[in-house]
């Protein structure tokens, strides 16, 4: 199926930058300097469960998963790699990789709806643009 009738819900556009696009999915930095954090949007329209994708395009977003999780290991060293799929706010399927540490704020509880998002500053936001796509890249 082609991505071609693809569109990024406005919430996740609203809330993150993008670091680029896998063979599935689109690739996000949530904008949000509290937690290390990207999401994975596969590319395919009228998606809301991981069951609607087909089979082949499931094998693929695993394993554009782990590749997601490798990236946050490389980029911060978290203590864990949170993984989810939730849904309840905005349907389309996405998928969030989540670092976390002992120290940080919300830990051990969840990064949902844990006080308010603080957007990285634009400098810096930039940098973790260009590393992540560089791990992507060099995966």
């Amino acid at each position: 199926m082609s991505d071609s009738h693809f569109t990024l819900d406005p919430r996740l556009a609203a809330d993150t930058a993008e670091v680029g696009d896998l063979t599935l999915s689109r690739v996000l930095l949530m904008d949000d300097a509290r937690f290390p954090w990207l999401i994975l949007v596969p590319r395919r329209p009228a998606v809301a469960e991981v069951t609607d994708l087909s089979e082949a395009d499931a094998d693929t977003l695993w394993r554009e998963i782990r590749l997601a999780v490798g990236v946050i290991q490389a980029l911060s060293s978290p203590d864990k790699v949170n993984v989810g799929a939730l849904g309840n706010v905005v349907a389309q399927l996405h998928v969030h990789v989540v670092g976390r540490f002992r120290s940080d704020p919300a830990w051990p509880g969840p990064v949902w709806g844990f006080e308010t998002r603080k957007p990285y500053p634009l400098h810096a936001r930039a940098q973790l643009l260009e590393r992540a796509g560089a791990l992507f890249t060099a995966a």
